[in-house]
């Protein structure tokens, strides 16, 4: 778990002074034990689906989780028995009745939701185990799943509860009765009061919530406590059922799946980005927190958390388009090169992916790249900045695939290796559609790019690059005499390398520069500590290392061959001896080369303002 000091840290702080002073409601005393909380307690915590924790206030306080457990319980209770036979213990419709009401569906004679007691003492029953004490292990397990770490019982309020529940007897006995539980009253009761003695603190809750919006992922251990699917379930039930008749008033005012509990407690979760936990005794007349409404409220309409907000456009799907012709690889290309590729760049499309992909924005961007391979153009599929996809997401892309695949044009999917909240997706495809010549998956955009500008120079003449390039056609050498290219050639000496050879180290003495006679090769950098990131190619006739002719020190990246490459290898050293007896080589190559880096500039302004 990692605490956070942030903006965050500090907006919580800010909240917290600013409701402290509020003193309404009352703290309960129906269970004798809970009447003995401080009414002046209060904490605030955030934790977010990659594990980061924000916190205000009496976090460290301890209390009981009471009817908070009903979410978890319910997520269990899906997990072990399914939807089907969960559904013929307990239904999902709001009541309007007061949470420990002595009722239910006149119809089918089952508790009318899970939230409220008699729904959660029905989901309690499913507990599994052969005796009591290993049906009461399984149960705080299964919280201790939730919240990352092991739990326990605060005894005091448990035997509070155990000896003034008499209304939640009377609920069990009815349910008894009309054959919604089948086991001994008593039994369940016993498991469902210690379900509500759990103690916790407002770390655990937020976790815990969190872990509902991480779609069942703890944040915290990285382990899978509940499926998706459950956890849209419990999400929905929260969302029209979590706050007793308060429901419709939450959902208007916060907007989001919570849960309160009469200790004091009230938990919110956000999906796909974080949980809330408030902790404050005193509660309303309907038995919410009153400082936990009033800070989920002003937290959901400062952040714009409410599910209506639109905060999810998906008109932003697609960052931005582009053609080869705008922007091309980072590959450093020739004259005629560039000539050629810049008359065919068009044929090329990069479409750049952003957010979330669900339904409505796949669809918006699917649609747009349908509009694309009408053409027949290649189109690059970039999914850099996607945050995820869902499952519905998904197969609209492969579906799409498939279509396209059969027509005239290539798509290009990139970006997808190492994100693991990409992880279905790039598995999906490669099943569905990794064999289709017309469909690939490349690590990388400028990557592909440059793949399809080689396809492109391929159709006109590839002989060009199958042979070693003499030193009187590379750039750099430009305007040295024959017999100056003669001295020089007597000072290069010509290597060999295999595909995936390290002709540079990040770190190595600069004291040679390369330059490609035939063959290319990538070079990268190495980005948070350990990752590398490719960030261009050096193709036949152009320079690599060169900046050792300025300054001498130390490489600055890794240079690997990524074909069999031939190259001529040059001692600056050597270059500097023979300025007596050749004075001119070493003037013109510098000069060639503050050309060849201002032309390289150049085109990176151009890149800038196209991607503007």
């Amino acid at each position: 778990m990692t605490l956070a000091v942030s903006p965050i840290s500090d907006y919580l702080k800010s909240l917290h002074a600013s409701l402290q002073s509020n003193d309404d409601g009352e703290v309960a005393t129906y269970i004798p034990e809970l009447g003995l909380a401080d009414p002046g307690s209060f904490g605030i915590c955030i934790a977010t689906v990659d594990g980061q924790v924000y916190t205000a206030g009496d976090v460290d306080s301890r209390f009981t989780i009471q009817s908070m457990s009903k979410p978890f319980i319910y997520g269990y209770a899906l997990h072990t028995h399914g939807m089907e036979t969960v559904l013929k213990r307990v239904g999902v419709e709001p009541t309007g009745e007061s949470f420990n009401s002595i009722v239910l569906d006149q119809v089918s004679n089952r508790p009318y939701n899970p939230m409220v007691n008699a729904g959660a003492i029905a989901v309690t029953s499913l507990v599994e185990g052969e005796t009591a004490d290993r049906r009461y292990d399984e149960m705080m397990r299964y919280f201790g799943l939730f919240a990352g770490r092991d739990l326990d019982i605060d005894e005091s309020v448990f035997r509070s509860e155990h000896a003034t529940g008499h209304r939640n007897r009377a609920i069990a006995y009815m349910m008894l009765n009309t054959g919604m539980l089948d086991r001994d009253p008593e039994d369940v009761l016993e498991l469902y009061f210690k379900q509500c003695s759990i103690s916790v603190d407002c770390r655990d809750m937020a976790v815990m919530a969190a872990t509902l919006a991480a779609q069942g992922t703890n944040p915290v251990t990285g382990e899978t406590v509940l499926e998706p699917d459950h956890v849209r379930d419990v999400l929905t039930v929260m969302s029209t059922c979590g706050m007793y008749d308060y429901a419709g008033q939450w959902a208007f005012d916060v907007g989001v799946p919570a849960k309160s509990g009469v200790s004091g407690g009230v938990i919110a979760v956000i999906p796909g980005q974080l949980g809330i936990a408030v902790y404050s005794p005193p509660l309303d007349r309907v038995g919410n927190s009153v400082r936990g409404v009033e800070a989920c409220k002003k937290i959901s309409h400062d952040f714009s958390l409410h599910v209506f907000d639109g905060r999810t456009d998906v008109h932003s799907v697609i960052r931005r388009e582009y053609t080869a012709a705008d922007v091309p690889s980072k590959r450093v290309r020739s004259m005629w090169e560039r000539d050629m590729l810049a008359d065919h760049g068009k044929r090329l499309s990069v479409m750049e992916i952003q957010g979330a992909l669900f339904f409505g924005s796949a669809e918006k961007f699917l649609r747009r790249l349908t509009e694309i391979a009408r053409e027949g153009r290649t189109v690059i599929v970039d999914f850099k900045r996607a945050a995820y996809a869902d499952r519905t997401a998904i197969e609209l892309i492969c579906q799409t695939a498939l279509v396209l695949s059969s027509g005239d044009c290539t798509i290009v999917f990139t970006e997808l290796s190492g994100k693991e909240e990409l992880q279905g997706l790039k598995s999906a495809l490669e099943e569905r559609v990794g064999s289709s010549l017309r469909v690939r998956l490349v690590s990388d955009t400028d990557l592909a790019i440059e793949l399809f500008e080689d396809e492109i120079l391929a159709e006109t003449d590839f002989s060009l690059y199958d042979r070693i390039l003499p030193l009187a056609e590379i750039d750099i050498f430009d305007g040295l005499s024959k017999d100056d290219l003669q001295r020089l050639s007597g000072v290069a000496t010509t290597f060999q390398y295999a595909a995936g050879d390290r002709i540079i180290s990040e770190g190595d003495d600069a004291r040679v520069f390369f330059v490609v006679a035939r063959g290319s090769v990538s070079v990268s950098v190495t980005v948070d500590g350990s990752r590398t990131r490719r960030i261009g190619s050096v193709g036949q006739g152009a320079p690599f290392g060169e900046m050792a002719l300025l300054d001498g020190g130390k490489r600055s990246a890794d240079v690997i061959a990524d074909v069999p490459v031939i190259c001529y290898l040059f001692s600056v050293e050597r270059l500097r001896e023979m300025s007596d007896e050749a004075p001119a080589i070493l003037p013109t190559i510098l000069g060639n080369l503050v050309r060849i880096l201002s032309d390289r500039l150049r085109l990176a302004n151009d890149e800038i303002r196209a991607l503007q």
